[in-house]
């Protein structure tokens, strides 16, 4: 009788879980933006020229998977375009959302897996949590292959935000980037968004990072994006 009723238990269970499943609904958002340049953690991507990027997202309950791509451009004759593939979960406990991913990097005329390659792999590991009017959270982001030398790296960050008004934010971060063998540096960023309508946002951002020395893609400079969002 008890196995009969642990039976009945799980049977009644996975039909609830099912129930939910069958409950939950695939969305599908769509972006495309222009921006002055292109900077990810401080660095430009696209040698301080401008930016055209556009991308896909899905989502299915507390899964979601997406593709985006944006032109790049490294002083060289290899990439002119990247490819980005990403996929995860966003669970929550109480008010702090989590996001638990990996994401692939993936560059237009690569090298290949030696030494040299531009694309690669990162898991994430992110978190965030409401603090009155305001967003703080941090994340980590691990490299098993980081581009140039195929060695480990990891990124770590502090975020936050915070509504200015029904159209306006701030919102900033502090990260550093490390690379084993490598040359590690500290970027931040601070800027304002705002809200053209329901689908369309400016953003005017300032980055800069610890280490001019390593060009001038790494200088400090202003950015300025308009994405439309679907």
């Amino acid at each position: 009788m008890k196995i009969f009723k642990l039976a009945l238990a799980a049977a009644t269970a996975s039909v609830a879980l099912g129930g939910a499943a069958m409950a939950q609904e695939v969305s599908l958002s769509y972006n495309v933006g222009i921006a002055s340049d292109y900077v990810f953690r401080g660095v430009s991507q696209t040698n301080e020229d401008p930016q055209v990027f556009g991308g896909v997202d899905l989502g299915y309950g507390v899964g979601y998977a997406g593709v985006w791509a944006s032109n790049v451009d490294f002083g060289t004759d290899d990439p002119t375009v990247e490819v980005d593939f990403y996929a995860g979960v966003k669970p929550t406990v109480g008010d702090v959302s989590m996001d638990f991913g990996v994401l692939y990097y993936g560059y237009s005329k690569d090298k290949g897996l030696t030494p040299g390659k531009y694309s690669y792999t990162e898991l994430k590991a992110a978190l965030s949590k409401p603090v009155g009017k305001a967003t703080i959270g941090g994340a980590v982001y691990f490299s098993p292959e980081w581009p140039g030398d195929l060695s480990t790296a990891v990124y770590y960050e502090a975020n936050g935000s915070i509504p200015l008004n029904d159209k306006f934010s701030l919102s900033g971060a502090l990260g550093k980037q490390t690379i084993e063998d490598g040359a590690d540096y500290t970027t931040w960023n601070l800027g304002v968004a705002y809200a053209l309508n329901e689908k369309l946002s400016l953003d005017v951002r300032y980055w800069d990072t610890s280490e001019h020395d390593f060009g001038s893609i790494y200088d400090s400079r202003v950015a300025v994006s308009l994405k439309a969002s679907f």
